[in-house]
């Protein structure tokens, strides 16, 4: 956990916006060192602007947190401006949606490399860096907290390349608490299950890079039907990004694991793991809200051939 943030380092992925844009807001606040990454540069611009004229201490960098040698690249960026971070936020995410099947390869690569593999490269560069800091210094104290979904938890239809994406990030960060445990009492992880929250991540196609644009993955109907469904549900949020993040420095500070930005939506998560523990089919996920599902069901069978 980390009680004090005053001069400490915060790397933060997704930076130039929604929970990555606040959690830096707040890291500036209390006095952090910031590491700004994010793969647009004219909002990453504006971002490093903004904090550095609140008198934060700022390094911006472009990065596509899906490559590995970017990822290595900034990991060798911070240990030379600001040496090993104290807090990683491996926050970067894509949406997309769509019947599963109709997922394209270049969707797969795309979602999968930003949402999973982002996480893994964020891991695997800071943490050696961040054990080895703490082997030289008995004060020190880490903490990593990688954003899953709520998604990554359950499993609604028409969103399964996003849901398996999260459910690999819920893995990962367990995996990664219970590792540190094995070896160090200085660092610790945390995992962000964020609901239905306006952070833009329903506009993430602007991001989309162009090797991931072909003819085949241009959105078919079930996918527009998720889009306009996303847009609605995300754009409705109640709880902003600024309070999701004050939740997140929260969390840290007590190494509180799990982070949910709707607690009452964990009824549902009780409820699928009853069907997993009773070996009972899925229950309909719109059993509560029925009218929604009929509305879906009856969008997409418009759009079967």
């Amino acid at each position: 956990m980390i009680t004090d943030f005053r001069n400490k380092t915060a790397v933060l992925t997704g930076a130039a916006s929604g929970f990555g844009l606040e959690c830096a807001r707040i890291g500036a606040r209390l006095g952090m060192k910031l590491v700004l990454v994010d793969v647009q540069q004219d909002a990453l611009d504006r971002v490093a602007a903004e904090l550095q004229a609140a008198h934060a201490q700022v390094l911006a960098l472009k990065v596509d947190v899906s490559k590995a040698a970017e990822v290595e690249a900034l990991g060798r960026a911070v240990l030379e401006r600001f040496g090993a971070p104290h807090l990683v936020f491996n926050n970067a995410g894509v949406g997309a949606g769509g019947l599963i099947w109709e997922n394209s390869a270049q969707d797969w690569d795309w979602v999968i490399g930003v949402n999973l593999m982002g996480v893994a490269h964020g891991v695997r560069v800071f943490t050696p860096m961040m054990l080895k800091a703490a082997k030289q210094d008995p004060a020190y104290q880490g903490h990593i907290v990688n954003t899953a979904s709520m998604a990554g938890l359950l499993n609604a239809p028409n969103m399964g390349v996003y849901s398996a994406s999260k459910h690999a990030v819920v893995s990962i960060s367990e995996t990664l608490y219970q590792d540190l445990a094995l070896v160090t009492d200085q660092i610790s992880a945390s995992v962000l299950c964020p609901f239905f929250v306006p952070t833009g991540i329903n506009q993430s196609q602007r991001n989309r890079p162009q090797e991931f644009t072909t003819p085949a993955s241009q959105p078919t109907r079930s996918q527009m039907i998720g889009q306009a469904m996303s847009d609605k549900a995300v754009g409705s949020g109640k709880v902003s990004a600024a309070e999701v993040a004050q939740q997140v420095f929260d969390a840290v500070a007590v190494n509180q694991f799990y982070i949910y930005s709707h607690p009452k939506a964990l009824a549902s998560v009780q409820t699928r793991l009853e069907d997993i523990m009773l070996a009972r089919n899925p229950t309909d996920p719109f059993n509560q809200k029925p009218e929604l599902g009929l509305a879906l069901k009856q969008a997409l069978l418009a759009t079967m051939p």
